[in-house]
């Protein structure tokens, strides 16, 4: 019979080394405006759940999509040339 252990320890413990680095912080701060576009389209997406969407709705998410679309081209032309190895030809 195989015990099943509870590894609640090595989950939750604390370190001062498990904070986020200023590099991984500043990662995050460059992808927010792309979590918040996500979010905002979300919100777009749940208005309409429980009834049938209207054309002001569509419109809400059209308009979320897009702003969606444009914060991930925004944070990609930011970062594309620092994570391409070597010089383009």
């Amino acid at each position: 019979m195989d015990h099943i252990v509870t590894v609640q320890a090595a989950v939750t413990a604390f370190a001062d080394f498990m904070e986020p680095t200023d590099a991984e912080l500043d990662a995050i701060e460059r992808e927010m405006p792309v979590v918040l576009a996500d979010v905002d389209l979300l919100d777009a997406y749940i208005v309409t759940l429980d009834r049938t969407p209207t054309e002001l709705d569509a419109r809400r998410i059209r308009r979320a999509r897009r702003r969606a679309l444009a914060a991930r081209v925004a944070l990609l032309n930011r970062t594309a040339p620092a994570s391409l190895p070597g010089g383009a030809a």
